[in-house]
């Protein structure tokens, strides 16, 4: 009989890329884990593993195994959800993981309300972008990962996970409170090409990148002038007259700035698509189930509506 457990590692590896990027994710040693991939070679009668460089890769063999290992997980996964549904489905740990503004738009108020309707569960939430909510996935960290579609993203028909839409969430321009356009009922992207601009340190995310591509898409180039890592400091910045950011509607500031956060219109409207994404094969845990529908609740408190400029001073 083959152990799934090893299989779950020969699949670690593939996403993590080393051994010893792999035991790390499993909380293993090295040695173990190279010891328990030799012996799955052994049990199948082929290499599954080659030297490449300082580290291994995978074999065709290996890869032919990883295909069938996806499915084989995601049926353990779909029979762990059975057996779990024989329970009441309110006690036990859920794990959830997300980005900054997924997390104190979504994440929080979601945990919040199954810590009141249940408060046995024991709900437990990690700060983390997307690429790395996707690896603990794998490895078996986290239960539903709150994420956005990146470049070299799984796409929607990855076997290892189930993504489903939860909020299409729109951008505003973030507009010091004294700016002619904190005037306006709404406005355009190109009504901002003379201004100097404001995004996020390109090492925290794509938001500089997303700036320039809907800059382009409206017709102009945006004048840079400012990076920042978290999206206080740009509320901050914004604030003291320094420019004009776009910000997720989900992004929040500190108390106390005097900024504008403005609904923009035209045909370059900007949005920002998130998912909830969870093994292939465990949406049925009742656990992960009631976990999506909560975090579903609190979208629904997101979704468009009718924007008026809304001030923070």
């Amino acid at each position: 009989m083959i152990d799934l457990r090893r299989l779950h590692m020969l699949r670690v590896l593939r996403q993590q890329g080393t051994v010893t990027a792999a035991a790390e994710a499993l909380h293993l040693t090295p040695s173990a884990v190279s010891h328990h991939l030799r012996e799955l070679a052994r049990e199948l009668k082929v290499p599954l593993l080659e030297p490449q460089g300082r580290g291994v890769r995978l074999t065709p063999a290996g890869h032919l195994l990883i295909d069938h290992a996806d499915a084989l997980l995601a049926r353990w996964e779909e029979a762990q959800a059975e057996l779990e549904s024989y329970r009441a489905g309110t006690t036990g740990p859920l794990r959830l993981a997300g980005f900054t503004t997924a997390i104190s738009g979504l994440i929080a108020p979601a945990a919040g309300r199954l810590r009141h309707s249940h408060p046995d569960l024991q709900v437990r939430v990690r700060e983390c972008e997307t690429a790395e909510s996707m690896d603990l996935l794998v490895a078996g960290e986290v239960d539903i990962a709150v994420v956005e579609p990146i470049e070299d993203g799984p796409p929607p028909d990855d076997a290892r996970f189930e993504q489903s839409p939860l909020l299409e969430e729109p951008h505003l321009m973030l507009v010091p409170a004294d700016h002619p356009l904190a005037r306006a009922a709404s406005v355009r992207l190109e009504d901002a090409a003379d201004e100097d601009w404001i995004v996020s340190d390109p090492g925290a995310c794509d938001h500089a990148q997303r700036v320039r591509m809907l800059c382009a898409a409206a017709g102009f180039s945006p004048r840079i002038v400012h990076a920042a890592t978290h999206w206080p400091a740009i509320w901050s910045l914004v604030g003291n007259g320094l420019g004009v950011s776009l910000v997720p509607r989900l992004a929040e500031g500190p108390a106390g700035q005097a900024v504008a956060r403005m609904p923009l219109s035209g045909g370059n409207t900007p949005t920002r698509r998130i998912l909830t994404c969870v093994r292939r094969g465990s949406r049925r845990n009742p656990l992960i189930d009631l976990g999506i529908r909560a975090l579903e609740e609190a979208a629904r408190d997101h979704e468009p509506r009718n924007d008026r400029p809304r001030f923070a001073a």
